[in-house]
């Protein structure tokens, strides 16, 4: 006897469709939502520079108005001239240009040659060394003040601009660290590649080595030149003419004893900004332009080897 099995008809399988819109409008709420939070974070750090900029562009009688004027109606751009009139402005200006890239080309070139030494040479107590040095980034400057001044006051700086500019020869130890790091990412053998070619360690560092750290150079540039040109501290102690002061100490003029030129201050102020924010971004392009080489060498180093402790020769 004969028994005819039949098949069952397949279930018809759910619908995915609901869950799938369900799931990309989670995602799309999720995504609106983080773009506001960034959005209003964004507006409350640039509170203060939308501020100074409104400032700016108000006559005196505008500035402590009730309810605060946000908009000047009309903008007084004429607050732009004055401010650099009433102080010697370009006087200023100068000073803190030649201290400012004086410490940018020191620091940058002296750093890159104490880390090259740190990183591609080897020689007794460089680790002990090294380490000093880094340990040094824990010390406040606050603690070196004192010292370095009867150290300057004794070789007979104090009023020039020697104490502002020749300690950057001396290299940072944060910069060191850092373009340190990035060296020890360069792989060994184009140095060795180099040797064998008799180039010497000053024309490997200046040929391979820096060529190769576009992005760390561009990176310790970029900080040196925020650092100093934002410095306070170091001209108010170490220049006493007023001939040699720099932007930061020079805008102090507009805060008087019994009153103070808050829409001058703040023009100033706006125009004391600009070229930070024109370095940053110039050295942000170099970060994406040259930050591809040095990661795509170490990759290849790393997967060389690979292969060779997995017992393959590497392609080369």
């Amino acid at each position: 006897m004969s028994s005819v099995t039949g098949v069952r008809p397949a279930r018809p399988r759910r619908r995915a469709a609901p869950r799938l819109r369900l799931r990309g409008a989670t995602r799309r709420i999720g995504r609106a939502l983080a773009h506001g939070a960034l959005i209003a974070l964004c507006l409350v750090t640039l509170a203060p520079c939308l501020w100074m900029v409104s400032t700016s562009l108000q006559s005196r009688s505008m500035l402590f108005s009730v309810p605060p004027i946000v908009i000047p109606d009309p903008p007084i751009f004429r607050n732009y001239v004055e401010a650099t009139t009433a102080i010697p402005f370009v006087t200023y200006l100068r000073n803190s240009l030649y201290i400012t890239l004086f410490n940018v080309v020191g620091t940058t070139l002296s750093s890159a040659l104490v880390a090259y030494g740190f990183a591609r040479l080897r020689w007794p107590g460089r680790d002990l060394l090294f380490g000093l040095v880094v340990a040094t980034m824990f010390l406040p400057g606050v603690v070196t003040l004192v010292p370095t001044y009867v150290i300057f006051n004794a070789m007979g700086w104090i009023g020039t601009f020697h104490p502002l500019t020749i300690p950057s020869l001396t290299s940072g130890s944060f910069y060191v660290f850092l373009l340190r790091q990035f060296f020890m990412r360069i792989p060994e053998e184009l140095s060795e590649a180099a040797r064998l070619d008799g180039a010497s360690e000053v024309r490997i560092l200046w040929r391979i080595i820096l060529p190769l750290s576009a992005p760390a150079l561009a990176t310790v540039a970029v900080f040196t030149f925020v650092a100093v040109w934002h410095d306070f501290m170091g001209p108010l102690i170490y220049l006493s003419d007023p001939t040699m002061w720099t932007l930061p100490v020079g805008l102090y003029a507009f805060i008087g004893k019994y009153d103070t030129q808050w829409n001058l201050l703040m023009a100033a102020g706006v125009l004391f900004t600009l070229p930070p924010l024109v370095i940053f971004f110039v050295g942000q392009r170099a970060f994406a332009g040259a930050g591809i080489v040095p990661t795509r060498l170490g990759r290849d180093r790393d997967s060389a080897a690979t292969a060779r402790g997995a017992g393959a020769a590497p392609d080369r």
